[in-house]
């Protein structure tokens, strides 16, 4: 960091250090110490901060911030109280009226680089919208209750990224999120018998859901339980996303109990099963796997009559639209008819018309599969179409 400091120049390079103001005792002292002590740290390395952000439960004494400002020898300005908010979106604001704006300017000569009216016009619609967005937060009260049926759900942050894309769909909705996080091998039914009160309890998180998403994963631990979910929530009209693995989860259901095909499965799961709907790519090893995934951003183009299609219109009627992907596995496309005659429409695919990108159900209010990850696209200000579409379904808006 200090040798890229030199390299780029002072005026170019800009230090934030952030460092905890811990609340102790009975009375709530803001105690400097840690701070103190990782900025003489930091100089110790060569480093001097421009800015230290305090981080603490409550707003920053102005005694306590007169203290961090004469022992780390920073000015009082510098020292920035950042304080616990209701949410993250709260934070750019937050610190904007502590001055970390005007800092800056000053600190960077942000001043002297000339911006068009046009541009300066842009950013201030687009502070508007973000105040807009974090005062629209406090003002929540109806809430949607999204099922999340995965493999990793012991662990929240294994799907941070969908998470966020339903939290940023839901404020678009004016809906707080609720998330209920379902083990989906809890579905099955050797649960049943070794653990039913954990069976019964998920089981009644599934069916009081709003909406069901069923995240990608590999390896088929939990799967049959995620194909249960597809099934309720194709029987009983429940609003279902899958991706990815979601997407082929979906197939399979779709193949089992409305296709005939009872031992349908994905190669992936069951390498020797006599009806795969679920296959390995052709350009992809079988026996090497790393570096072997598709990936990237890739086009997915909407076929021929799918104008009245749900996702199309989420996606405001483009022809085509260019998405993240990252899989082995493809849908058989040696079924792909028998699935469309029973109402399971590709809607979407490559550029080569072999490859099925995005699977929409007839006479469903939506029942969508895609084989990329739209969550690696979302943004607070504009949520990513599918994850928007299943939070419309959900709350009977779409």
């Amino acid at each position: 960091m200090r040798q890229f400091q030199f390299r780029v120049g002072h005026d170019n390079f800009c230090l934030i250090h952030v460092s905890l103001v811990p609340v102790v005792g009975s009375v709530g002292e803001q105690k400097t110490k840690p701070t103190q002590m990782s900025v003489r740290d930091l100089r110790g390395a060569g480093l001097s901060p421009d800015l230290i952000a305090c981080r603490s439960s409550t707003p920053l004494d102005e005694g306590v911030r007169g203290k961090i400002s004469m022992f780390c020898h920073v000015a009082p300005e510098q020292v920035l109280a950042v304080r616990d908010v209701s949410s993250v979106y709260h934070v750019p604001v937050l610190l904007r009226e502590n001055g970390v704006v005007d800092f800056f300017r000053k600190r960077l000569n942000l001043d002297a680089i000339k911006i068009t009216d046009e541009r300066r016009l842009a950013g201030k619609e687009l502070w508007k919208k973000w105040t807009d967005l974090t005062a629209s937060y406090e003002r929540l009260f109806d809430t949607v209750k999204i099922a999340l049926v995965g493999k990793y759900t012991d662990l929240h942050d294994s799907y941070i990224s969908v998470y966020k894309a339903l939290e940023h769909a839901s404020l678009g909705c004016n809906r707080k999120l609720e998330i209920k996080w379902i083990e989906a091998s809890d579905l099955e039914e050797d649960t049943l018998k070794t653990n039913p009160i954990k069976y019964h309890e998920s089981w009644q998180n599934l069916c009081s859901a709003d909406g069901i998403l069923v995240p990608g994963g590999f390896g088929g631990r939990g799967v049959e339980g995620m194909i249960m979910a597809a099934k309720w929530a194709r029987e009983n009209k429940i609003p279902y996303l899958g991706i990815c693995l979601g997407m082929q989860i979906a197939v399979i259901e779709f193949a089992r109990h409305m296709c005939g095909m009872k031992e349908a499965n994905s190669a992936e799961l069951d390498p020797d099963t006599p009806t795969p709907v679920v296959v390995y790519m052709p350009e992809i090893s079988k026996t090497h796997m790393g570096g072997t995934m598709r990936l990237g951003l890739r086009p997915t183009v909407f076929q021929d009559n799918t104008e009245n299609s749900k996702v199309r219109k989420l996606y405001n009627d483009q022809p085509s639209v260019d998405e993240r992907h990252r899989h082995r596995y493809e849908v058989n496309p040696e079924h792909v008819s028998t699935f469309e005659t029973a109402g399971l429409k590709f809607i979407g695919r490559d550029e080569s018309g072999e490859r099925m990108e995005i699977v929409e159900l007839d006479d469903h209010p939506f029942f969508v599969g895609c084989q990329y990850h739209p969550e690696y696209l979302t943004r607070p200000l504009k949520p990513a179409p599918l994850f928007h579409g299943l939070i419309s379904a959900a709350i009977g808006q779409l």
